[in-house]
């Protein structure tokens, strides 16, 4: 398992060249393993600026938890 941890918010580019955004729910188990669960958002955004304003209005997303892989 890697040491580093997972960002909540997943900024993914389309092929269209649109962006979409995942909100990544991590819980840990007793063990400090990682459980996963990803909702895709519906919305579709024209730059990856514009997904991050996004998840900080909704979801009050801070600096740093955005992920792009």
């Amino acid at each position: 398992m890697s040491d580093e941890r997972l960002r909540p918010f997943l900024i993914q580019r389309q092929s269209d060249g649109t962006f979409r955004l995942t909100v990544r729910d991590i819980r840990y188990n007793s063990q400090d393993y990682p459980i996963v669960t990803n909702v895709l958002q519906d919305e579709v955004f024209e730059t990856s600026a514009a997904a991050k304003n996004f998840a900080r209005a909704k979801f009050d997303a801070k600096a740093g938890q955005y992920a792009t892989k």
